[in-house]
């Protein structure tokens, strides 16, 4: 996990491990905040200045690279001397915080909060990140009262929309507390009263919810001096005639009736809430499956889902129950296209919990369940050499077609298709893969496997330059989004049609969807390379542009000759990306006439010859792998 930084309170920032890092003096602190309410423009120095004191000082322009210089020492405290700085930038006439959205509290916040039909567990988690007023410890600093204003309307607008979910479940009771307290504090909000009122009224107080009317007039037109808005009066009028559709099953978020679809969804919740003992196994198994549905619905269900996946392990883990631990891990079969993990140390949690729940397991019987943990081991080992995983992935597959179970099968074969980046030029392999769970899956009704199975084959004939195959399978796969409501399925077949494109422009166009699609082990350093792989492509001078992240140690060779010995360059990752980068590692190496890097690149390409390298990903190319193997010596 990178750097994250935290601005709903005071500005901090901690490390991959939670761990908060010093910054120092309270200028640093300024800078930093500035920089953030940037949000990744370019400040100038005299901005800086100009920001940090009323009259500034002789000297002030140094003093703030100072200031910049020791924030950088501290967000990048593993970034070699003299090499250029990824995460704090120098740019023109001043300096940038190259963040992604998914390390500023207050971003994720913001898109969380405005994105459609966020759930009760996106807002609760939402909510939990305030500390205290945005920027808390520069009340008076100019540059932060916009930012502070605008993020405290969507604070609260945050707390009424938490209502409003709490409403159309059936829970009044549970949004009360909340809601009186939240117009207490903002009392010109008739939004909250209007929440109060009608979540008392569902509760069975009638009387004290038109008792919050009155009270919420006298205040309107007693310190303001205007009547109630049309929402509150006819809401009064509606509760004085006992309206039918002011109750729960007419109700829903936002005042608007609740669908057949909405209603059943709200009773069987409040059923099941009410039936179900709190604490029981069958609430922890019910959640993983809501949690398995979730990843599919967007950014913000795919973030909860991967936060709450880990907490339902550990609690499966504490009742001492393999089996139940076995269906607790193994139930989240989401389909994986990506092969590089959004949270590596999570991924690396959910693989020690099944390889601990696969040896506690007895050795006779639970094919399934032994079959779904392996599976899960090969899911979530991505972009490894390690052999374990792919043995596990054909141990997944063998048993699931011994079984016989589709679901089971699709599972396994999303593990095999994991692995398939052992060697490269493997497409072949992978597209095999593909057309079976394209195939099977349509059959048998398994509408998210069969959208995996049409990235899969989109991606493998994109890499061996079939493309209108590609159109093909990008075409069919967005017809099944739309209809299955998969909407991170538009994020990879836009990025295909970037690379068919082949601009910048569209590229650019492309990375936008990225910044809210919740999944920052694809977005890390995507358009940096994306754009770097067009000049290569185009024979144009190559140069980089942003932060390459994960992508760094390849990128930097050929962007900075001799800062780099090619011998200390590791191997790429077993990714889709393995073979562009293998070239870009090529590039730099026929450049710096290194003849013992020419050879294990060489080595490395070798059975990619074939293929268009990085086109595997479905995303960008630089091109066949032969204009790199022709240049190389043998």
């Amino acid at each position: 996990m990178p750097i994250r930084f935290c601005v709903l309170g005071p500005v901090t920032a901690a490390d991959a491990h939670g761990r908060e890092i010093a910054l120092k003096g309270p200028m640093h602190r300024a800078v930093l905040g500035r920089l953030l309410v940037a949000r990744g423009r370019v400040v100038p120095v005299t901005d800086l200045v100009g920001d940090l004191w009323v009259a500034p000082p002789a000297g002030a322009v140094a003093a703030v690279r100072t200031f910049v210089a020791a924030l950088r020492r501290a967000i990048e405290p593993d970034r070699p001397a003299r090499a250029p700085a990824r995460l704090l930038v120098t740019r023109g006439p001043g300096y940038a915080l190259a963040a992604t959205p998914d390390q500023v509290d207050a971003w994720r916040f913001e898109r969380i909060v405005t994105a459609a039909g966020a759930g009760l567990g996106a807002l609760d988690e939402a909510l939990r990140w305030w500390r205290g007023p945005a920027y808390a410890d520069f009340p008076d600093a100019a540059w932060a009262r916009a930012d502070r204003a605008r993020l405290t309307e969507l604070r609260l607008r945050a707390v009424e929309a938490r209502a409003e979910v709490l409403l159309g479940l059936g829970w009044p009771g549970d949004a009360v507390t909340d809601l009186d307290e939240h117009v207490t504090a903002h009392p010109w909000r008739e939004a909250g009263w209007r929440l109060l009122a009608l979540a008392l009224y569902r509760g069975g107080r009638q009387g004290d919810a038109l008792a919050v009317l009155r009270r919420a007039r006298e205040l309107l037109v007693g310190q303001l001096g205007v009547e109630p808005g049309a929402d509150l009066r006819a809401l009064e009028v509606d509760m004085l005639r006992q309206e039918p559709h002011l109750e729960h099953r007419a109700g829903g978020p936002a005042g608007i009736r609740l669908t057949g679809a909405d209603a059943v969804f709200a009773d069987v919740a409040s059923a099941y809430d009410r039936v179900v003992p709190g604490g029981s196994r069958a609430r922890l198994e019910s959640a993983v499956g809501l949690l398995r549905n979730l990843a599919v619905t967007g950014a913000g269900g795919l973030e909860v889902a991967r936060e709450q996946r880990a907490a339902a392990v550990r609690a499966a883990e504490q009742l001492g129950d393999p089996e139940l631990t076995a269906r607790v891990i193994g139930a989240y079969d989401v389909p994986a296209i990506w092969t590089r993990a959004d949270d590596p140390g999570q991924a690396a949690g959910i693989v020690a919990a099944a390889e601990r729940t696969l040896a506690l397991l007895p050795p006779a019987g639970h094919d399934t369940a032994r079959a779904r943990l392996l599976a899960t081991i090969a899911v979530e080992s991505r972009g490894t050499h390690d052999p374990r995983p792919l043995d596990c992935a054909r141990r997944a597959e063998a048993i699931a077609r011994e079984l016989d179970d589709p679901g089971l099968l699709a599972f396994a074969l999303n593990g095999v298709f994991m692995q398939s980046c052992h060697r490269t030029g493997n497409s072949g392999a992978r597209d095999a893969v593909g057309a079976e769970l394209v195939a099977f899956a349509g059959r048998h009704g398994l509408a998210t496997a069969e959208v995996l199975g049409r990235l899969i084959r989109l991606q493998a004939s994109a890499a061996t330059a079939r493309f209108d195959d590609a159109d093909r399978h990008a075409a069919a796969a967005d017809r099944l989004a739309a209809r299955h409501e998969l909407p991170l399925v538009t994020v990879f077949t836009q990025w295909y049609r970037a690379m068919r494109a082949g601009t910048e422009a569209a590229y650019r166009a492309a990375a936008g969807l990225l910044d809210r699609a919740g999944m920052p082990g694809l977005r890390a350093g995507l358009l940096p390379l994306a754009l770097l792989s067009l000049r290569l492509r185009h024979g144009s001078p190559v140069a980089g542009e942003g932060d390459f992240g994960p992508y760094e140690p390849w990128a930097r060779p050929l962007l900075s000759p001799g800062a780099t010995a090619l011998a200390d360059v590791p191997d790429p990752p077993a990714d889709l990306l393995a073979e562009a980068l293998w070239c870009l590692f090529a590039e730099a190496a026929i450049a710096a006439g290194d003849t013992a890097a020419m050879a294990r690149a060489r080595k490395a390409l070798a059975p990619a010859a074939g293929e268009w390298a990085g086109a595997a990903s479905g995303l960008l190319t630089v091109g066949p792998v032969t204009h790199y193997l022709n240049r190389l010596p043998r």
